[in-house]
């Protein structure tokens, strides 16, 4: 890694593209000096945001293209017109010929994914890949994957799984060994599919010193921060993250009517109006914004589509330290002391199974 690290943003991605991501990168680059940027996509756009910014424009390149894969667009249809065209297959490929040490895109997740897989590829040894999302939990925050890439992982992917994402741990949360737990219907050992209790065989007796393996854990484990690593399929991974943002907005709905039904509740809320921010901070999703890709032989990073610019500063600064601390060679590191080997990787990636 040089002094630097330069990150390829696919600047037209998301619901508001270069209007967020500008501004994102600039913010980031106010807390991570050493940062350059590579913005992909309509320099007419890109170019007077850009300028505007004297801090910004010295560390900024523009590579120029009109082609974008839309929010809606399925995985096949984006890959038959953006496939090394468009701004997010541009981003990509920057990391993937090295001229940038991780790409970043709030575009289509499935279309991202179906491109990573094809233009970066995964890395030797690694079957299938996985989203691994930031979650905030009573003790601070842990990690949850996969949360939408491989659905209906076997015992063997899950245990790649527990791997990566203890690589990814280790650098996010300065742990020399993770704790890692197996989402399961129950923490004993007769309970859940057969994927999972054989997964769990395999990290009890198999060699992995890079994690501290804890067993299973449920579904209330997650928030309350019990382990480090939570392991599960995409399937139920995308169901969890899914429902845990449906019901911070639920509860954020609900304390926004009751502190606003009275004249009481509305002095209540004043009186307690420092409790009311520290909470708000706690849950706002922005902080947390940033899946990454574990898996791909490069850094790739999916920032939420409808997120602000401080929100794509967090996927920017996620980014950062996927790079800066070598996450690549951390995961190669734990597979390395892996005494189970990963099954070789199939020679053309299948694009089925990325959750939007």
């Amino acid at each position: 890694m040089t002094d630097t690290v330069r990150i390829a943003l696919d600047a037209m991605g998301g619901d508001h593209g270069p209007s967020v991501v500008v501004p994102g990168a600039s913010i980031a680059l106010s807390r991570k000096p050493d940062l350059r940027f590579l913005f992909v996509g309509d320099e007419a756009q890109i170019r007077p945001l850009v300028d505007a910014d004297p801090t910004l424009k010295p560390v900024s390149e523009i590579l120029h293209t009109t082609v974008t894969v839309a929010m809606d667009d399925k995985p096949s249809v984006a890959l038959r017109k953006g496939r090394y065209k468009s701004s997010m297959w541009l981003a990509l490929e920057a990391a993937k010929t090295r001229k940038a040490d991780a790409a970043i895109s709030a575009g289509n997740t499935g279309a991202l994914m179906a491109m990573s897989r094809l233009c970066v590829r995964m890395m030797p040894n690694v079957d299938r890949p996985a989203i691994a999302a930031i979650w905030p939990t009573t003790r601070g925050e842990s990690i949850v994957l996969d949360v939408g890439a491989t659905i209906g992982a076997d015992a063997r992917q899950l245990v790649d799984f527990a791997v990566m994402g203890a690589a990814m741990a280790r650098i996010l949360f300065d742990i020399e060994r993770p704790t890692v737990g197996l989402l399961n219907v129950g923490v004993e050992e007769v309970k859940g599919v057969e994927e999972v209790k054989e997964a769990a065989r395999l990290l009890r007796e198999g060699h992995f010193p890079a994690l501290d393996f804890r067993g299973f854990i449920e579904g209330d484990d997650i928030g309350k921060g019990t382990v480090d690593v939570v392991v599960t399929e995409g399937f139920s991974g995308n169901i969890a993250l899914k429902t845990a943002e449906g019901t911070a907005k639920q509860i954020g709905e609900y304390l926004r009517s009751a502190i606003t039904r009275t004249f009481l509740s509305k002095v209540g809320y004043v009186l307690a109006k420092h409790a009311f921010d520290t909470l708000r901070e706690k849950m706002d999703p922005r902080k947390v914004n940033g899946g990454v890709f574990l898996g791909l032989d490069g850094v790739v990073i999916k920032s939420h589509g409808g997120t602000d610019a401080e929100g794509f500063a967090s996927a920017v600064e996620l980014g950062y330290d996927m790079a800066r601390y070598d996450l690549e060679e951390k995961i190669r590191e734990g597979f390395a002391q892996d005494g189970a080997a990963a099954p070789d990787a199939p020679s053309e990636p299948a694009l089925a199974g990325a959750a939007s």
